[in-house]
């Protein structure tokens, strides 16, 4: 196999005691949102991994992605978020996966393909994304449901928006039978347990996001991208670094340049304000993020040979604040040309 000078670091351990904290806030089933090929990370690994810590439940936006999982583990099972488009009969029919059905277009294509089998449901009680509205609901009767879902817009913050999805929840709730109620996220397990309700559907906070102030110190990282280094060099006192010549230096410093760019997802607004990491030693980043390289001062990072793999400081919100990006963007943005390297 050829050989990439670009790896992601991801922690099995880290994923799965975040799993295990958030299971811990939320009291009830806790599941695990894989879509966006498990955030990232490869969601046929994150699966088995969270399986191994408990997790029975997962989520995917497409049947592709639920057909790219393959076999799943013992007693794990499946929804596909996007429901049942007007191409997806066929997929579904040879899935034991169930749709998450978001329209009454769906409930109806559902319903004549097949019948009385078991399905999911969106109540779009605000958010205005997906789901079946509020005065939709009596369509539903019926209807084999397995979960019925909700998701909150706001749960990132203190916002009213958040009690009052709630209320149209539990009234949707007392009107649709199901097997089971599911509305909160990452971030909602964390508004406390009347949002709980049967299930849950945490996604960021598993790789390493901080959904909300609750989270912090709790949620440990689990992605550290690496790079190999390209060039050694020294630049003169008064020369410049990189596009725009936007960093100049005060004296001679050793600097690496590193095989990573904003191709890459390590977005160019992270320009003059990132981190390598060697050893224990933040290492900045200077002048202009390039498509496929960045440079690194390196005075304080002992020996450093061309060849040598530096890690990137990569919290999610500091490098999201940083960029002025969301932590979803941050993450799910690393590309393919990283080696995914799971210890």
């Amino acid at each position: 196999m050829t050989h990439k000078p670009l790896r992601l670091i991801i922690d099995r351990k880290a994923l799965q005691s975040n799993w295990r904290w958030i299971a811990a806030q939320s009291g009830v089933e806790t599941g695990a949102a894989v879509k966006a090929d498990g955030y990232g990370l490869g969601a046929v690994e994150v699966v088995a991994t969270l399986a191994d810590a408990g997790a029975k439940e997962f989520f995917v936006s497409t049947w592709d992605e639920a057909e790219a999982l393959g076999k799943l583990p013992e007693g794990a099972r499946l929804a596909v978020l996007h429901g049942l488009g007007p191409d997806d009969a066929l997929a579904a029919k040879d899935s034991p996966h169930r749709p998450v059905l978001n329209t009454m277009s769906q409930v109806q294509r559902w319903r004549a393909a097949f019948g009385d089998r078991a399905c999911d449901v969106m109540i779009d009680t605000g958010m205005n994304r997906l789901g079946v509205g509020m005065d939709e609901l009596d369509g539903l009767q019926g209807l084999r449901i397995d979960t019925l879902h909700g998701h909150l817009a706001c749960a990132d913050e203190d916002h009213p928006m958040n009690a009052l999805q709630l209320e149209r929840f539990s009234a949707a709730k007392a009107r649709v039978e199901a097997q089971r109620y599911a509305l909160a996220n990452s971030a909602g397990i964390l508004l406390g347990k009347d949002y709980a309700f049967d299930l849950v559907r945490p996604g960021i906070a598993l790789y390493g996001g901080v959904p909300r102030r609750e989270a912090e110190l709790m949620i440990e990282q689990v992605v550290t991208p690496e790079a190999q280094v390209v060039q050694i060099h020294t630049v003169k006192a008064g020369d410049s670094v990189g596009y725009g010549a936007t960093f100049t230096a005060e004296r001679d410093t050793p600097v690496a340049t590193l095989n990573i760019g904003y191709a890459d997802g390590f977005a160019r607004n992270l320009s003059g304000k990132a981190h390598a990491v060697r050893g224990n030693t933040l290492l900045p980043l200077l002048g202009r993020v390039s498509m496929d390289l960045v440079a690194v001062d390196i005075s304080r990072a002992g020996d450093v040979r061309e060849g040598d793999w530096m890690a990137i400081d990569y919290q999610l919100p500091q490098i999201a604040r940083d960029a002025g990006i969301s932590q979803y963007e941050a993450l799910t943005g690393l590309g393919q040309r990283f080696e995914r390297v799971w210890v």
